[in-house]
């Protein structure tokens, strides 16, 4: 394994987010360069959506660490006390992942592995919900539901290229490689948000993992560069980012504004 003194409590921290690139970070890059550097930097934090609140409850109850994040987000509460609807709904999706002896085998592996590796040079972190050594790399996803996603410029694309976990599977797979000598299958362990959750253990194809892999390679060295002051991020113009520091500075033809808007 390759050395590092990264530790769950600052995985997160402001200090490894500048440090190293993680697959979280690389699809933020992805969407917004101007956004992901500021988020890096402390300069804007994203609000956190309800949407991503129910994934992370989920997250929490399989690494053992759901107290903690009932205490550290109030949110999820009543005024009552009580959980509101849609982490009643979450629970709901736990107890329907522990009947699934099946779903529940994949994530049998050892909780939120930490390994340190490179890509093209660029120091990469990466945290795997269930590390089975020398069988597979598993991420635990909540989504809304399996069915396709409509993506601009892209077409109709399956939920997990849509969310780029795809990408996050091919960086997965090459730092545990550089840790371990092992190409081991990037298995998603997908829940659905529906009225009654369904379930699907995913392994990705290696054509598929590889030709995201280019995508990481062709672009992870400008991203770090970014990072390092070297080069000056794009705006995406509409992110949430984008709209908060906008500046008008025209006034836009109609031809302009369709082009901005309907593209």
């Amino acid at each position: 394994m390759i050395p590092h003194n990264i530790t769950q409590t600052d995985y997160f921290s402001p200090e490894n987010s500048m440090k190293y690139m993680g697959a979280s970070q690389f699809k933020a890059f992805e969407k917004c360069e101007a956004a992901a550097l500021a988020e890096i930097k402390e300069d804007y934090s994203s609000k956190k959506s309800t949407a991503l609140l129910v994934g992370s409850y989920v997250d929490a109850h399989f690494e053992g660490s759901l107290d903690i994040f009932r205490a550290k987000n109030p949110e999820i509460f009543k005024r009552d006390g009580n959980l509101k609807s849609d982490f009643c709904q979450a629970d709901y999706i736990i107890n329907r992942i522990e009947r699934d002896s099946f779903f529940m085998k994949a994530m049998d592996g050892e909780k939120q592995k930490i390994m340190v590796g490179e890509i093209e040079g660029v120091p990469v972190k990466i945290k795997i919900d269930s590390y089975r050594e020398h069988k597979t790399i598993v991420d635990l996803k909540v989504v809304k539901d399996f069915s396709p996603i409509y993506v601009n410029g892209r077409g109709r694309l399956s939920f997990y290229e849509a969310w780029g976990y795809d990408i996050q599977g091919a960086i997965y797979q090459e730092i545990v490689r550089q840790n371990t000598g092992e190409t081991l299958p990037f298995v998603l362990a997908a829940a659905t948000k529906e009225n009654e959750p369904d379930l699907q253990v995913i392994s990705l194809d290696r054509a598929e993992l590889d030709a995201a892999m280019e995508i990481v390679k062709a672009n992870i060295g400008r991203y770090a560069a970014i990072k390092a002051g070297t080069e000056e991020p794009k705006r995406c113009e509409h992110c949430d980012y984008c709209k908060f520091t906008k500046k008008l500075d025209k006034v836009l033809t109609s031809e302009e504004f369709r082009n901005d808007y309907t593209d």
